[in-house]
């Protein structure tokens, strides 16, 4: 089966499962892992800020990051189909009481300058105010776009004159440094905090990193515990982490976006399917052309050993990752028997 779901299928290699197996543990909560600190103190070295904190997971992550910077009935700024907005359960509200105020960033995903301006609500008798601004690079539900530091920077100098701290949603933010051609560290540095996962195309089995000032990763570290990511002999999975940051790993995602990159162009026009150049590995499929919905077409295709998910009603998306990297050929030719079927 070739599972192009998303960068999240793929499995720790020989060595990361060594490393897990070897790995010095203690217990996190009480700061006496060895494992978990080093992997804290190297992502942070990274992404170039004070401090970074290790959590389950990126919704986690984001999570813990919102409630962090923010108060209760404060209203947050996202782009409309972000991944806070779109898939976290409604979290910036159950777990943080925020309001949600949304910004159409267009085709690409990207918030500018003025659209953070007008957006923006000012604290009165009435009303509770902006408190945070949340963007993501690379954008997931706009095709992995890798959004320049310049937008980033405009968007996020915006809301600082304007009393606003801002949070970065980087689950991919390593996809976006490879497009780009800058430095992860680069990305970020405008912004408060970020967080960026391991357990996508880094290959990690489990785990994301919040990244930020000592003094947010603090308060942070309070709220992760509230929300139940304390952690005790957590080395056997920063373990992994740490090997997934290696600068080799990091590099490798240069071959997931070219193997995307052939994977649509394979894909564009067989059997009228529609399938633009990606930017980074998430590959968007538009199925209008076709006789088939995006559900129909998966259920056509996993007969014939491909698995995607659906996006929208005609909208399916596949992800290149690792564990698929000599697959992309097999790839074409299957979806292409299934639209034949």
């Amino acid at each position: 089966m070739i599972d192009l779901r998303s960068d999240t299928v793929t499995r720790p290699d020989d060595r990361m499962r060594e490393a897990s197996a070897n790995a010095e543990v203690g217990d996190d909560v009480y700061r006496e892992d060895p494992s978990v600190n080093d992997l804290e103190s190297r992502a942070a070295e990274i992404l170039g800020t004070e401090a970074a904190l290790f959590l389950p997971t990126g919704t986690m992550a984001n999570q813990v990051a919102v409630r962090t910077h923010t108060e209760h009935g404060q209203e947050v700024l996202c782009e409309r189909e972000s991944h806070v907005v779109k898939w976290e359960l409604g979290g910036l509200a159950q777990l943080s009481g925020l309001q949600v105020r949304t910004i159409d960033g267009g085709e690409r995903g990207i918030v500018g300058a003025e659209q953070v301006e007008e957006g923006y609500v000012a604290e009165d008798l009435h009303r509770p105010g902006t408190g945070l601004l949340c963007l993501e690079n690379t954008h997931n539900s706009k095709g992995g776009t890798a959004i320049a530091v310049e937008n980033i920077e405009a968007a996020a100098e915006t809301a600082h004159a304007l009393g606003v701290p801002v949070h970065l949603d980087g689950a991919r933010v390593f996809n976006a440094a490879v497009a780009l051609d800058v430095p992860a560290s680069r990305i970020v540095e405008p912004v408060d905090s970020a967080m960026f996962s391991l357990s996508k195309g880094l290959g990690a089995p489990v785990g994301s990193m919040l990244v930020g000032s000592e003094a947010f990763v603090e308060r942070a570290r309070r709220n992760r515990k509230l929300f139940g990511g304390g952690m005790r002999q957590a080395g056997v999975i920063a373990a992994p982490g740490l090997m997934a940051l290696s600068e080799e790993n990091r590099a490798r995602l240069a071959e997931d976006h070219e193997n995307a990159r052939r994977l649509a162009a394979g894909l564009d026009g067989l059997g009228g399917l529609s399938v633009p150049k990606p930017e980074t590995n998430v590959v968007l499929v538009h199925t209008e052309g076709t006789d088939y919905t995006a559900e129909e077409f998966l259920a056509a295709c996993e007969p014939e050993g491909v698995l995607g998910v659906p996006f929208d009603d005609h909208l399916v998306r596949f992800c290149t990752h690792r564990d698929v990297a000599g697959d992309v050929e097999r790839a074409i030719e299957a979806v292409g028997s299934a639209l034949s079927s």
